[in-house]
């Protein structure tokens, strides 16, 4: 379960940062950030926050709201940044990744002094300093709450997606490769939203060439 332990290491408010949406192969991947002010989190928060991958679509739509409403209480801040799909194609899905990540910060209301990543690579160039941290999602407040923002934004995007491109079940794989994603592209084709650069895209498109 998450904790302050990172957080206290510095004298300083610092942000969380996770990151939703490498693997798809459609739509844009999106960052967090989250700023936990005076280094305090409610405790219904506490007792809730985790890996977004280990909670359920609906916990995670409950603990979106409740980091809305602190956000609106001015006891934490919340940065949300994008990369689109055609980044992704043209700089690839890591530094598309690190990109989304300086995004979010950048809507931070002030810059913080330092971010605590989730992973282990270091977002070069980053607008302030970096603590990587593997498996930050589930050991860092600050981060188990980036990993749920960016979660349920990106989720919420391709529920969006899903009503302009019918036929992908992007409302329920966000996406992903799923068996109702592959039947939409075999029937569809590809959307402007699909990254060109992935390698079942790339072989979609070779396949219907010939």
């Amino acid at each position: 379960m998450p904790d302050f332990s990172f957080e206290k290491e510095f004298d300083f408010e610092v942000a969380g940062v996770d990151e939703a949406g490498r693997g798809p192969w459609a739509g844009p991947v999106v960052a967090g950030a989250v700023v936990l002010k005076n280094g305090n989190l409610a405790e219904d928060l506490q007792a809730d926050l985790d890996d977004s991958k280990k909670l359920t679509a609906a916990k995670r739509e409950k603990l979106y709201s409740r980091l809305l409403e602190e956000q609106a209480a001015g006891r934490i801040a919340i940065g949300i940044g994008e990369a689109s799909c055609r980044e992704i194609d043209e700089i690839n899905i890591l530094q598309a990744t690190f990109l989304a990540m300086r995004r979010a910060v950048e809507k931070l209301p002030t810059c913080p002094r330092m971010a605590l990543i989730d992973g282990n690579q270091t977002p070069k160039p980053f607008p302030c300093a970096c603590k990587t941290i593997v498996k930050g999602d589930a050991r860092s407040f600050s981060i188990a709450a980036a990993s749920v923002v960016a979660k349920v934004y990106r989720d919420r995007l391709m529920k969006e997606l899903a009503q302009k491109y019918t036929g992908y079940g992007f409302e329920k794989n966000a996406g992903y490769g799923t068996a109702m994603h592959l039947k939409g592209l075999k029937e569809k084709g590809i959307t402007p939203e699909h990254r060109l650069s992935y390698k079942p895209i790339r072989e979609f498109l070779k396949k219907n060439e010939n």
